[in-house]
């Protein structure tokens, strides 16, 4: 794009530095369905800001983890009344994105998948861990820190 000389507003400029840097982005969610298409969506923008741009696979796969988790924390985490926590970090240095999802629900804790054989006739629901263990490079849950509840966690390499 150019300007005219004597045109009042600048050309934009491109940055050169369109790789990620160390970004972190957290927020509370209503535990509902709607909460968690949000948490989605705000993470989708943010990844893209940051330097990964929609459509490509690091930015989708990330993005379909956060769906993952914070359906999860929707449906088996839920406590009425309290929200769920996403916290979305990108480490440059390492080159991975965690993804970190809080909920208050102590006694309902994730479980390793098992592998589902092709043509099983398996139901579609209760694949989501499953999903996160194939996209993520590791993933596991801790006992949340300042109260009852915990942190389901997943890493992906960029």
């Amino acid at each position: 794009m150019t300007t005219k000389p004597d045109s009042p507003t600048p050309a934009p400029q491109v940055r050169a530095d369109s790789g990620p840097r160390d970004q972190a982005f957290e927020m509370c969610f209503t535990s509902t369905p709607r909460g968690a298409r949000l948490a989605r969506r705000l993470a989708a923008v943010r990844l893209d800001a940051w330097g990964l741009p929609y459509g490509t696979e690091a930015h989708d796969d990330i993005v379909l983890i956060v769906a993952e988790l914070t359906a999860n924390a929707v449906r088996h985490g839920h406590v009425p009344g309290r929200d769920f926590h996403l916290r979305l970090h990108v480490d440059a240095h390492s080159g991975t994105a965690r993804v970190e999802v809080t909920d208050t629900r102590a006694e309902r804790l994730p479980r390793r998948p098992a592998a589902v054989p092709n043509g099983s006739g398996a139901e579609e629901a209760g694949r989501g861990l499953l999903l996160v263990s194939h996209l993520a490079t590791r993933w596991d849950w801790h006992p949340r820190a300042d109260g009852p509840g915990k942190t389901v966690w997943a890493e992906c390499a960029l």
